[in-house]
């Protein structure tokens, strides 16, 4: 291979740079590639056929670039494509989910608030997940259109946003709640205005550090022989490779610089 082996990470945009920065914490050493599938932002609201085909169509850029690992930092993407990817690909392939049983782990009062895209909650996974976990407590449901939009648009703390986290947070709180899973990786970004929202006392709760420790025990288990990367980063998107670069220096590292996936990636 001309380039070191490298982790590939994919997201439907931005949101799955909350995971990238626990790999890199994990992995220090780890050269990794970001691509956001901004083109296409956002998933939740697509077909599950249409993201399985993006995701596997990301993944074969990825591995062309080296990888030989890959994290799905999108739980939207998860649901629909984790299983088909693993069958193609001989290599490991690390999912997201919502983290219900954490989650279950961590209320006092036995009420959990899920915050998640339309395309997550109605998706067999998290069905299963409920099944697994909800007779233990109350789980309370809340799709959230428009809040991976406003993280694309590096909208953090904006008015409009800030409405629509009221807006999404109300009827869980109104239902007792004392723990939120961020259930997109757009989300935690969004986790200081959530905070501020709903009050100190309530638990936030995402996955992604438990993701960077699984993509570590797969590496490790099924890769023993791998060298490690050069810690470097590389970022690729299906958007406007501006646009990327100028949310991508505030959400990563000021120094980013987004490229644009070759046309047949698009």
């Amino acid at each position: 291979m001309s380039v070191s082996s490298a982790i590939g990470v994919f997201d439907s945009g931005v949101g799955g740079l909350s995971v990238l920065h626990h790999i890199r914490q994990t992995l220090p050493h780890e050269r990794l590639i970001y691509v956001a599938d901004s083109g296409h932002v956002p998933y939740g609201d697509k077909p599950p056929a249409y993201i399985e085909q993006r995701s596997h169509t990301l993944t074969r850029f990825l591995i062309e670039q080296g990888a030989d690992a890959i994290v799905i930092a999108c739980n939207t993407a998860t649901a629909a494509a984790v299983a088909s990817l693993r069958s193609q690909f001989n290599i490991p392939v690390v999912g997201m989910e919502p983290a219900v049983k954490p989650a279950v782990a961590a209320t006092k009062n036995g009420v959990v608030g899920v915050l998640a895209t339309v395309g997550t909650l109605e998706s067999a996974r998290f069905a299963a997940l409920l099944e697994r976990y909800g007779e233990e407590v109350e789980i309370v449901t809340q799709g959230c259109p428009g809040l991976v939009e406003q993280v694309e648009l590096g909208e953090l703390d904006s008015a409009r946003t800030r409405a629509l986290v009221e807006r999404y947070t109300a009827p869980l709180l109104a239902r007792g709640a004392d723990t939120l899973i961020l259930g997109c990786t757009h989300y935690p970004f969004l986790a200081p205005l959530i905070r501020a929202v709903a009050g100190n006392d309530i638990a936030l709760i995402d996955t992604g550090a438990a993701v960077a420790r699984q993509l570590q025990r797969r590496i490790q288990a099924e890769l023993p022989e791998r060298q490690t990367g050069d810690a470097s980063v590389q970022f690729f998107t299906s958007g406007d490779a501006a646009q990327a670069t100028r949310i991508m220096s505030v959400l990563w590292d000021a120094n980013t610089q987004a490229r644009q996936l070759p046309r047949e990636s698009m």
